[in-house]
């Protein structure tokens, strides 16, 4: 693996799927869309695999690639996923002591996600990372979306910090992607979803299987 930049001045983090588990409440969710239409539920572990891909994807577990159909109940989905609560959406074991290894290093940090910014601020709240955050960028708070690099760029931008200088954690293709493109140190968070791929064909930089593992890598530098 390659060495992580020095001074390292930024990490930043997908959200589903590298900084939380958020599948028992997105299948919750699919769970109520289901019931209410009369159709079979799909399995939690298919929906784990796909949260990472967003709501549409998740959506396609239940009513299958008919984008038509996925466009009409996207909405009522999106509404019971909120009802949710977040209630059972937590942070991967070892995260909260990286992100409080961050802060105490002077190492800023922030979230690069494809969810609509107003979910992301939900879950953000929710685990009381909101106020910490140097940068929470979503899905829609630019034109593009990951794998472009404008979104990890424009965390930069907001944290203040040089994109050579820093880190991208991702659990998807698209995040190590967008990470390389703009220019930051990769890393395949292989704890999260994957979507049932082998990381190591993406090519990221590095390859964590904890988020105590990157933790293991500041403390060695």
């Amino acid at each position: 693996m390659k060495s992580l930049p020095q001074p390292l001045a930024g990490v930043f983090f997908d959200l589903d799927g590298t900084l939380v588990d958020s599948a028992r409440d997105m299948h919750a969710a699919i769970t109520a869309l289901c019931r209410e239409r009369g159709i079979a539920v799909p399995d939690f572990e298919l929906v784990r695999e796909t949260v990472s891909r967003g709501a549409r994807a998740v959506l396609r577990c239940a009513v299958g690639n008919d984008e038509a159909k996925v466009d009409a109940v996207l909405p009522r989905f999106l509404d019971l996923y909120v009802a949710t609560g977040m209630a059972n959406t937590r942070a991967f074991a070892g995260v909260d002591a990286l992100l409080q290894q961050l802060e105490a290093r002077g190492i800023a940090w922030g979230v690069v996600s494809n969810k609509a910014s107003g979910l992301v601020a939900l879950v953000m709240e929710k685990l009381g990372y909101a106020q910490r955050a140097a940068a929470v960028v979503g899905g829609d708070t630019l034109p593009q979306c990951k794998p472009d690099p404008e979104p990890v760029l424009h965390a930069c931008k907001l944290a203040g910090v040089a994109p050579a200088s820093c880190a991208y954690v991702g659990d998807d293709p698209r995040d190590i992607l967008a990470g390389r493109a703009a220019g930051l140190y990769t890393v395949a968070a292989a704890w999260g979803y994957l979507d049932g791929a082998d990381p190591n064909t993406w090519q990221p930089d590095a390859i964590a299987d904890s988020a105590a593992q990157i933790a293991g890598w500041l403390e060695s530098t």
